[in-house]
């Protein structure tokens, strides 16, 4: 399962769910779906989210195996 600090990262930024979207090119409904982990970004788009928040991608994206 693959876990995110969006909402953390989203918060010490000051930014609401439309702002960050906006600076990565996905709607508003994307982003409120990926910080609830019911959607997983394509690659290019968790690297564009990490690089918008200066964060490397494992920090910002957290993989874990469901047993």
């Amino acid at each position: 399962m693959l876990q995110n600090k969006l909402v953390i990262y989203r918060a010490e930024k000051g930014w609401t769910q439309e702002q960050l979207a906006m600076r990565v090119g996905v709607s508003r409904q994307t982003i409120a779906t990926l910080e609830k982990n019911k959607y997983n970004p394509s690659l290019i788009l968790a690297f564009k989210i990490a690089n918008t928040f200066e964060k490397p991608l494992t920090e910002v994206f957290d993989y874990r195996e469901e047993i």
